[in-house]
């Protein structure tokens, strides 16, 4: 088949294409690689599409037989590829190329193939062809025979890489006897090398002249494999993920790594068996994709490069006062509450500067976070969607992961055949972040591997030969339940967390979420599930939550900052560290323990908090907001109320009573609000009850009314009354504190406010007891139609009542 017209094509697209801005786009990429300033050469199936000049049945041979027009479009460069306009420094290329330019009249008869130099080794660049951005990629079972030879575009997660290796593309050969160049272009993985000259001179004469192999005037290209596994979303229900082989080479590798999603556009290709294996396969081929281009789902921090309307945006977001509740609101819109626990979070994916000392030291810059909770509070769903914003994270879950799994393997290179380290999850979350589901179900034997990541980041290895350090500089988001389950309320943090203290040591922040239930907070958050339900986005949040790809463009920014601590917080932060120590020493059950890793945490707290503001220096605000976020993820573990609700419920209920008589700034309490009250908390009308019985023994005068009545009020609350008309049975309750009590004060004046349908009987009855010595007139008494009577009636309390309680 002719190919001249289809060269001349190219040529003229070259040539003629224009892009928006009128300049001819590749004349002026051909010019930079001829400055030596680019070497790869990226030609868009789109701008194919565009073009004016050419056919439909162009692009279509293009995308159908790429590998063809990949040389077919290196052939028109050859010829239109313009002089340097900077001046150059011959590198090793141009000085071969023209010592052969000097000797080819020398060499021999250009009628020989052999001896005719190829195009392929004077050239100093490499072309590629790249698909189409428009179309939706293939997923990797959908490639199909049909398309061997074609360029396609897949999507896929990188599992392994190799190393780059040399890839012989021209061998040069030196004769012996005659002083002859011999060329062999090499097409494939493997090749048979020539022994003997096959130039004319040599078979003239016989001598058959022994060739030596010139390795430093032959071509070599750059050369990787990796493979490439079906996402998560594509595999069919039952089946499991497929996987394709992918080669990079030249200016290709290097540009994937394991654990990148990435999109790959490329050609299908066969490549069949070679030895044993050749005999048993017969016919059958493997398959693999020569890469053409590749594209990131998520860019690194350090690749981010930002346009001009990106910085525009994160310039006004970082002058806004709010930003950083914004930007913390922003993660998992959908998960109702957790504010603090999204801001150290959005804390996680900043980081903090890592610190290098001149002696060679390391201070990690890295937060560790621990969600610890009942289940059902959406510890993994945070997990996942931190995983889904930061450019480079890997999701675990402790029971399908071995200590291995999570460090390093020694496995034979099936390229090379060579032991080398296979990473695991920790090593190929470097730079990014390893969110460890359910880190409680780990075996102890398996956990300890992650005991050096947290604190040096490193993977030490003694296997097979091999002793070696891995970076593993990764920030761990762990996700567990407690011991039984459920957070036992009636035992300590430590007999419900199960973790060894050198790993809780580790983490900066470690919060407890429990799922109590309280009524007003239970509405809301069905309120907001149904409505995520229904409408498959988050409630209004009084702003627009930022899109993932601008938070991550906003951290990005952040993180090229280095804030440093200013000479005039040392005194600050110091004095704060020894009183959280002091505090916790004279604690008489100590709940935690406050080592040097909590001073560090603060320090780097509060760096991340100084890079979100883009300041170069950490601010009083920062260590406070720091200080702040410590104290709340300790007061979700270590909180007075939790433990006193967790040993008597009936004392929970008391202080929700009196909270609620604070808040309303009353003296009284009705039934009907403390129920409402109480029942919001979880708590029966039957533990209410209880309650008033059990204080009413032991802290309250309980005055019986015949109409099943009571009030009940504290005598020692501070100075304050707590009153309630309550309806109980007809029984009679003992004070205490009666005239023979040596704590009794006949002096003391208490205000009573009750409620009661029958005020008549209500007074009788209280003379009947002999607790009323005077009533003031009753100013300001209201009575209505059904008898409501508020009265506010002042009683002294005087000894000498035969025996009768007031």
């Amino acid at each position: 088949m002719d190919f001249s017209k289809d060269k001349d094509l190219a040529k003229d697209f070259l040539i003629n294409f224009a892009d928006a801005d009128g300049d001819a786009k590749y004349m002026l990429i051909l010019q930079d690689v001829a400055n030596r300033k680019i070497k790869a050469i990226q030609i868009d199936i789109e701008d194919l599409f565009n073009y004016k000049d050419l056919d439909e049945e162009f692009v279509g041979r293009v995308t159908s037989n790429t590998r063809r027009y990949v040389g077919i479009f290196a052939d028109a460069i050859d010829e239109l590829i313009p002089e340097p306009t900077e001046a150059l420094q011959d590198d090793d290329h141009d000085i071969l190329m023209t010592q052969r330019a000097e000797e080819g009249n020398e060499n021999a008869d250009g009628t020989d193939p052999k001896q005719k130099m190829p195009s392929e080794i004077k050239r100093f660049y490499e072309v590629y062809i790249r698909a189409s951005s428009k179309g939706q990629p293939f997923t990797i079972r959908e490639v199909r025979a049909s398309n061997i030879g074609q360029l396609v575009k897949i999507s896929g997660i990188v599992t392994r890489c190799s190393d780059v290796k040399p890839l012989m593309k021209v061998a040069v050969y030196t004769c012996e006897e005659c002083g002859f160049e011999i060329y062999q272009e090499v097409t494939a993985r493997v090749f048979m090398p020539l022994f003997e000259c096959p130039s004319t001179r040599c078979k003239i004469n016989q001598a058959k002249g022994h060739l030596i192999l010139q390795l430093r005037a032959s071509k070599f290209l750059k050369f990787q494999e990796a493979k490439i596994q079906e996402l998560a979303e594509h595999v069919p229900k039952g089946h499991i993920p497929r996987t394709m082989t992918v080669h990079f080479r030249g200016e290709l590798t290097r540009k994937v790594a394991p654990g990148d999603v990435v999109e790959l556009s490329g050609i299908f290709l066969p490549i069949p068996y070679t030895g044993f294996r050749a005999m048993r396969a017969g016919l059958v081929a493997d398959t693999y994709l020569e890469a053409m281009s590749v594209s990131h789902f998520k860019k690194k921090y350090e690749e981010y490069e930002l346009k001009g309307d990106e910085e525009e945006q994160i310039a006004r977001l970082a002058e806004d006062g709010d930003i950083y509740s914004k930007l913390a609101r922003s993660l998992a819109p959908e998960i109702f509450g957790h504010e603090d626990i999204k801001k150290a979070l959005l804390l996680l994916l900043v980081g903090a500067p890592h610190r290098k000392l001149k002696d060679g030291m390391k201070i990690r810059g890295d937060l560790h976070i621990c969600l610890m909770g009942d289940p059902g509070v959406a510890k993994s769903q945070l997990l996942k969607h931190i995983i889904n914003v930061a450019p480079r994270g890997v999701y675990t879950t402790g029971k399908g992961s071995s200590g291995v799994g999570l460090t390093a393997a020694v496995q034979k290179d099936p390229v090379t055949n060579e032991m080398v380290l296979e990473g695991g999850a920790l090593v190929l979350a470097d730079m990014g972040i390893c969110a460890i589901d359910e880190f409680d179900k780990m075996d102890d034997s398996d956990r300890t591997a992650i005991h050096e990541v947290m604190e040096q980041q490193t993977v030490s290895i003694a296997k097979a030969g091999i002793t070696t350090s891995l970076n593993a500089r990764t920030a761990v988001l762990a996700a567990a339940n407690p011991a039984w389950g459920r957070y036992d309320l009636r035992r300590t943090p430590a007999e419900n967390i199960n973790l060894p203290p050198a790993l809780l040591s580790r983490f900066d922040l470690l919060w407890l979420i429990l799922d109590k239930a309280d009524m007003d907070n239970d509405l809301e958050m069905a309120r907001h599930v149904v409505y995520v339900h229904q409408n498959r986005e988050s409630p209004a949040l009084g702003f627009a939550p930022l899109e993932a790809s601008v938070l991550r463009a906003y951290i990005s920014a952040a993180r090229k900052l280095s804030p440093s601590i200013p000479r005039e917080l040392e005194e600050y932060i110091a004095t704060a560290y020894s009183s959280i120590r002091q505090e916790e020493a004279k604690s008489n059950t100590p709940t935690s323990y406050t080592t040097v890793r909590t001073l560090l945490s603060i320090l780097r707290i509060s760096a991340a908090l100084a890079r979100l503001r883009f300041a170069e220096t950490v601010g009083q605000s920062d260590v406070d907001e720091a200080l702040r976020l410590m104290q709340m993820s300790k007061f979700s573990l270590y909180s007075d109320d939790r433990q006193r609700s967790g040993l008597d419920a009936i004392s929970d209920i008391y202080s929700i009573l009196r909270d609620e008589a604070a808040r309303a700034n009353k003296m009284d309490v009705s039934y009907a609000q403390a129920l409402n009250r109480i029942s919001r908390m979880g708590y029966t009308e039957a533990q209410l009850k209880e309650c008033l019985e059990e204080y009413a023994a032991l802290n309250f005068m309980l005055s019986n009314i015949l109409l099943r009545q009571a009030v009940v009020y504290d005598v020692v609350n501070d100075g304050k009354c707590l009153v309630s008309v309550i309806e109980m049975k007809d029984r009679r309750y003992a004070n205490k504190r009666s005239p023979g009590d040596e704590n009794y004060d006949p002096r003391t004046l208490q205000w009573w406010e009750f409620k009661s349908k029958h005020m008549d009987k209500v007074l009788r009855n209280l003379g009947e007891l002999g607790c009323v010595q005077s009533l003031l007139p009753l100013a300001g008494a209201r009575m209505t139609s059904r008898l409501d009577v508020n009265l506010r009636a002042f009683c002294e309390l005087s000894h000498g009542l035969n025996g009768k309680d007031g």
